[in-house]
């Protein structure tokens, strides 16, 4: 499917403008759960998204206040933020802006349970180092990444307790990203600690979009919370009450039209990339320290890697997949 055409099936996004462009995220059949192979396809696309016509893989540097000092010297390495002949060149072809794409009623529900049971430990921890590289690639992007967390086809089914729309990893991923939008009704939860696994890789993403208050209740209580709930770190849709179905699809996608449409026809692409290193890394130096993500997401994955050896983790999950209460043994 050609970057930006819709199908019959899910007509909620739009028509994408020339830099800009779709990431998919297909894994319906499973609820877009983040697999081992999905993972690759993700990183797969976000390579070539940012891959110079040389070659080489563009993107923003660590998000460390020292290597201001590279940049203001028009280092080699850096020139590509600075210089627009040097951008042009090496970004030829390449977006501006990254739409992320999911179908089906469940934006992603995180890792996929049944396979990480099955894995051995050495393969969970490359799972989870493989999130964490992907949720990098997403925030170093120089292109834009905005995430439209969709919930429209769970409108009329809501009724049949479908599971949260953004969950553990898919919490995480829609996080990473520069720009979520949601619905107002649009479900978010981080259920690891339900299942007796603790959600600490995704919260690396969660903590730094939202108060860390807030972020760890989420991580400790399992407690589901809406798009509503978390204004300011989404972009929210209103849903009035009486609104339609239809009424709703098209107010989503419109909301998600114009914010495509400024960020690739009515800004450049330069100075949004270098705008983003810029506010990781101040957000970072708040803390009195780099912005440390990567850091972070590593040894939080490896953290929860660790977690699917326990006991009580793998009675969660099998009380999970066998429909019934988990009895634990701490």
């Amino acid at each position: 499917m050609a970057p930006g055409q819709l199908t019959p099936s899910n007509m909620t996004l739009p028509k994408l403008p020339a830099r800009a462009t779709y990431l998919h995220l297909s894994n319906a059949a499973k609820r877009n759960a983040l697999s081992l192979s999905v993972l690759r396809q993700l990183r797969s696309q976000l390579h070539a998204f940012n891959t110079s016509p040389s070659g080489r893989l563009l993107i923003l540097p660590p998000f460390k206040p020292e290597i201001l000092s590279a940049i203001e010297a028009h280092d080699e390495e850096h020139i590509w933020l600075l210089d627009a002949s040097v951008w042009r060149r090496e970004r030829k072809d390449l977006p501006n802006v990254i739409v992320l794409r999911s179908e089906g009623p469940v934006f992603s529900s995180g890792h996929d349970l049944m396979e990480i049971k099955r894995l051995s430990h050495d393969e969970v921890k490359e799972t989870f180092a493989l999130c964490a590289e992907v949720m990098s690639l997403i925030r170093r992007s120089p292109a834009l990444v905005v995430c439209p967390i969709q919930a429209l086809l769970v409108l009329a089914l809501i009724s049949r307790a479908l599971p949260g729309l953004a969950t553990a990893a898919g919490f995480q991923l829609a996080m990473s990203t520069d720009y979520p939008i949601a619905l107002a009704d649009t479900p978010f939860r981080l259920p690891g600690a339900s299942i007796g696994l603790p959600c600490t890789s995704p919260s690396t993403a969660v903590s730094r979009r939202l108060p860390p208050s807030l972020a760890y209740r989420l991580l400790a209580t399992a407690e589901t919370v809406t798009a509503a709930e978390l204004q300011g770190a989404v972009d929210v849709v209103p849903v009035p009450e009486d609104a339609k179905a239809t009424d709703t699809t098209r107010a989503f996608g419109d909301r998600v039209e114009v914010v495509v449409r400024r960020l690739a026809d009515e800004t450049a692409g330069q100075p949004q990339a270098l705008g983003k290193w810029a506010f990781w890394t101040q957000a970072g130096m708040r803390d009195g320290g780099g912005y440390g993500y990567e850091a972070a997401a590593a040894w939080a994955g490896r953290v929860m890697a660790l977690h699917t050896r326990s006991e009580d983790a793998k009675e969660g999950i099998d009380a999970f997949f066998g429909k019934r209460k988990a009895v634990w043994k701490t």
